[in-house]
């Protein structure tokens, strides 16, 4: 059932961030990809920051959060390249 909660929360997460950021999004499966690799990457942040996540919507923002971070990494290499 985790499991089932990690994918829900990280594609609500990509979609949210692809959606803040004005990317449109990637795709259902994009999102997921982009919430999942943005949920380890704001879990990191959050501990590196000292910020707790509790409850669902504390981890639906932290995820959504390292979404964000990962979404403006990939467009700054992709405008480099």
């Amino acid at each position: 059932m985790n499991f089932l909660w990690f994918i829900i929360i990280g594609a609500v997460a990509g979609w949210l961030a692809g959606t803040l950021v004005r990317g449109g999004g990637f795709g259902l499966l994009g999102d997921i990809v982009v919430g999942i690799l943005g949920g380890i990457i704001g879990g990191w942040l959050a501990g590196v920051l000292g910020i707790g996540g509790e409850g669902l919507i504390g981890r639906l923002l932290i995820a959504t959060g390292g979404a964000i971070v990962l979404i403006l990494i990939v467009r700054m290499i992709k405008k480099a390249a």
